[in-house]
C-alpha cells in the first residue's frame, strides 16, 4: 500500500512536470496573433485622473500575466516593479561584447474611447469591400472614409465589434516582443546580443517614462514598437506644450447687465478670434505645427479652454507659445489684467536632437526592414511616445511600427502580417547588432 501511494504520487509528479513542460512549449509555439488576441480583452484603458502608476488596475493585471509568460519562455530574470514596468533580459548567444539593444511596448490603452470588452474578429483574406463591423448599429469600416484599408487586400484583419477600441496601440507592440523574445530563446543559433525588454504603463496618458530607470535598464539604444502602418520608422517628434486658460467674468442680472457684466464664455471667444484660424489639426498635416482646443467649459462667472500646442521647429514652437501668451495680455490690458489666468507648460520635445548623433541607430532598423523585403517609410510622429522622453533621458529611441490603424477609436483594425512582419523586425535588428561588431 505504501509503495502504491509511493508510486501514485511520483505519477502526479511526473505528469505535472510533463504539463508545465507542455504549457511553457505552447507558449513558445504560440504565434503574434493567438497572443494579441488574449492581451486585447484585458481591459487596460488608462486614467490621467487617478494620481497612481499604472494607472488602473487592468494594466498590472497584464504586466503580470507578461512576467508569468516570459518566465515560461525561458527569460528567468522577468519582472514587473511597485509602478507597473514589466523588464527581462534575452540572453546574448555570442562570446564578445556588443551594444545592448531594447525593445518597449505600453500596456495600456486611450481613455478616449472604450477598453472594456472587446471583441477581436479576424476577417481572413480581406477582400477589399466595407467592413461590417456592427450591422444593427450600421458601424461600418468604409473604403472611402478609411481608403488605407485597401492596401491590406488578401491578408488578415483583426478589427472590433465597433463598441471598442481594438487596442492595437500598443498591444500589438506587446504581442510582437512577446513573440520575438519566444522565438529567440528557441533559436539559441541565431547570433545576437543582449537584449532588452521593457512593457511600460500609461504612454496614452503621458507618464510612460515618468518611472523609467534608464540606468537600471541598461540598453545602449532602443526602439519602441508603437507606430502604425507597416514600415514606419520614425525618429523625429513634434516639440509639446499645455496650455490651460481660465476666463474670470462677472456675472449680473440679465434685465441690469449693461456696462456692468463680463460673459467669461464671450471673453474665451474673443481670445480664440485672436489664434490663427487654419492652425488646427483638422486643417495641418507633415511638418506643419498646430494649436488643438481640448475643451470649452464655464458660464459666465467662469470659463476654462484646454489647449495642447505642437510643432517640430523648435523656433515656430517657441512662437506659437508666445502668441498664446500675448494673447492673454491683449485680453488682460482690455479688460482688466485677472480677466485670463494662463498655465503654460512644456511637455516633451523632438526626439531628433538626440537621434541624429546616433543615426546608426536608424540605419540598423531601415536595414533590418529592407532585408525582411519592407520598404522603410521614414516619417515625422505627428504626436508623441515614450520614446521621445526616453531619448531625452539618455536611451536614443526610435519609434517602429506595429501594425495597427485607426487607432483610440471603433475602426481600430491591424493587419496579422504586419504583425508577423514587425517579430521578423525585431530579430533581424537584433542579428544586424551583432554582426556590425564583428
Amino acid at each position: 500500500m505504501i509503495m502504491n501511494k509511493f508510486l501514485f504520487t511520483i505519477g502526479l509528479l511526473l505528469l505535472l512536470q510533463s504539463s508545465i513542460v507542455y504549457a511553457k512549449n505552447k507558449k513558445e509555439m504560440e504565434s503574434v496573433l493567438d497572443r494579441f488576441l488574449r492581451y486585447v480583452v484585458i481591459d487596460t484603458k488608462s486614467d490621467e485622473s487617478s494620481g497612481v502608476t499604472p494607472s488602473t488596475p487592468g494594466q498590472r493585471v497584464l504586466g503580470e500575466i507578461l512576467v508569468d509568460e516570459l518566465k515560461a519562455i525561458g527569460l528567468s530574470d522577468a519582472q514587473i516593479d511597485s509602478h507597473g514596468y514589466v523588464t527581462a533580459t534575452i540572453p546574448s548567444t555570442i562570446d564578445k561584447d556588443v551594444p545592448v539593444v531594447g525593445f518597449i511596448s505600453h500596456v495600456d490603452t486611450s481613455p478616449d474611447f472604450s477598453g472594456k470588452d472587446v471583441k477581436p474578429r479576424v476577417i481572413k483574406k480581406y477582400n477589399g469591400s466595407d467592413v461590417v463591423l456592427n450591422s444593427l448599429q450600421d458601424i461600418v469600416i468604409k473604403t472611402n472614409d478609411f481608403p488605407e484599408i485597401l492596401k491590406y487586400q488578401g491578408q488578415d484583419l483583426v478589427v472590433t465589434d465597433g463598441s471598442t477600441l481594438l487596442g492595437a496601440d500598443d498591444k500589438a507592440g506587446v504581442a510582437e516582443i512577446m513573440t520575438a523574445a519566444a522565438y529567440l530563446i528557441k533559436h539559441p543559433e541565431i547570433k545576437h546580443g543582449k537584449i532588452r525588454i521593457c512593457f511600460t504603463p500609461d504612454e496614452e496618458i503621458g507618464e510612460g517614462a515618468d518611472h523609467f530607470d534608464v540606468p537600471s535598464f541598461g540598453a545602449d539604444f532602443a526602439y519602441t514598437m508603437d507606430g502604425s502602418e507597416i514600415g514606419e520608422l520614425e525618429f523625429e517628434n513634434f516639440n509639446a506644450a499645455g496650455a490651460t486658460l481660465t476666463f474670470h467674468g462677472r456675472s449680473v442680472h440679465p434685465g441690469y447687465a449693461k456696462g456692468k457684466m463680463i460673459n467669461s464664455m464671450l471673453v474665451a471667444h474673443e481670445f480664440l478670434n485672436l489664434l490663427p484660424e487654419k492652425e488646427t489639426p483638422a486643417h495641418t498635416s507633415g511638418y506643419q505645427g498646430f494649436f488643438h482646443l481640448l475643451s470649452f467649459e464655464g458660464d459666465v462667472e467662469r470659463t476654462v479652454l484646454e489647449f495642447i500646442i505642437r510643432d517640430f521647429d523648435k523656433q515656430k514652437f517657441e512662437e506659437r507659445k508666445k502668441l498664446i501668451q500675448d494673447a492673454v495680455v491683449q485680453i488682460n490690458a482690455k479688460y482688466q489684467p485677472t480677466t485670463v489666468k494662463l498655465d503654460l507648460e512644456d511637455q516633451y520635445s523632438n526626439m531628433r536632437e538626440k537621434i541624429e548623433p546616433v543615426m546608426h541607430v536608424v540605419n540598423i532598423a531601415k536595414q533590418a526592414m529592407e532585408e525582411c523585403g519592407i520598404k522603410p517609410i521614414i516619417k515625422p510622429i505627428r504626436g508623441g511616445t515614450d520614446g521621445a522622453r526616453l531619448s531625452y533621458m539618455g536611451l536614443p529611441c526610435p519609434n517602429i511600427f506595429a501594425g495597427g490603424h485607426n487607432f483610440h477609436g471603433r475602426y481600430e483594425f491591424v493587419p496579422v502580417q504586419s504583425m508577423e512582419k514587425a517579430v521578423e523586425v525585431i530579430v533581424k535588428i537584433a542579428q544586424i547588432n551583432a554582426a556590425n561588431h564583428d
